[in-house]
């Protein structure tokens, strides 16, 4: 499935005015692709994000998920379409991963919660594909940050949602934790054909590894692959500063 943004503007409103953060977005979001949110602090990634996954309303517009809009999805319909992953530590005492991941079927699984032999088929499945099987019977407290974002991602895996969000899921990591994540992401899309869209601050890690970048800047949001956006100079403009230089050659960056 894929996303359609149509005539999307965010922001806030407020009781006495409103503040517009992006105005007019018509993009789409493609299934089977890692598609990555890049923008300075303070410019609105973390707003489309909320807004795209209906944690807060559009001010204008619509996001339409193939012949859905969002808006119009219950919670519950909502929760077996899109899923997402935040950068927060869950605080879970006495859970295992198999336990936390399982927590995943919980849009399907009613009430009580009880999981059928087709649901721990799908936690298994959700774990083996995050690489995650050795962990399975480790507590949550016990993991380091990469493994828990990794437990995070079967999780969404385990929700079997087409599209899944992801705020800033390398923050904390070190670099090989961090190569290793996008890695993970990417083949994820590439395997499953879900629609995977993340913000991050990894802009040279991103360059190499995104089907599809995002950069979000105060003209508004250009949408290519790096090397488009490389060759239509919006790269170097984001980039570059006194002592910055970016080589639209090879997606680098150097420094004086």
């Amino acid at each position: 499935m894929s996303l359609s943004l149509k005539n999307l503007t965010i922001g806030y409103a407020g009781h006495h005015n409103t503040h517009i953060v992006q105005r007019a977005i018509n993009a789409e979001i493609l299934s089977g692709q890692l598609t990555c949110l890049l923008g300075a602090n303070g410019i609105g990634k973390s707003t489309l994000l909320r807004t795209l996954a209906s944690f807060q309303p559009a001010l204008e517009g619509e996001v339409w998920l193939n012949d859905k809009r969002i808006d119009r999805l219950t919670p519950s319909e909502l929760s077996q379409h899109i899923s997402v992953v935040l950068t927060e530590k869950p605080d879970l005492q006495n859970m295992t991963v198999r336990q936390l991941v399982a927590m995943g079927r919980a849009p399907y699984t009613g009430f009580w919660g009880r999981l059928s032999a087709d649901d721990e088929v799908i936690v298994t499945t959700a774990i083996t594909q995050v690489g995650i099987t050795a962990l399975e019977r480790r507590y949550v407290t016990t993991l380091s940050d990469g493994e828990r974002q990794k437990v995070m991602i079967a999780k969404a895996l385990a929700q079997q949602t087409p599209v899944i969000y992801l705020d800033e899921p390398t923050a904390f990591l070190d670099f090989p934790s961090k190569v290793e994540m996008m890695q993970l992401l990417r083949r994820l899309a590439h395997e499953t054909s879900k629609t995977i869209f993340l913000s991050t601050h990894d802009l040279e890690l991103s360059l190499q590894v995104a089907d599809c970048i995002w950069l979000m800047d105060e003209a508004g949001i250009h949408i290519g692959t790096p090397r488009q956006l490389a060759d239509s100079g919006h790269l170097a403009h984001f980039i570059e500063r006194p002592g910055i230089h970016f080589s639209p050659v090879d997606l680098s960056i150097h420094v004086d």
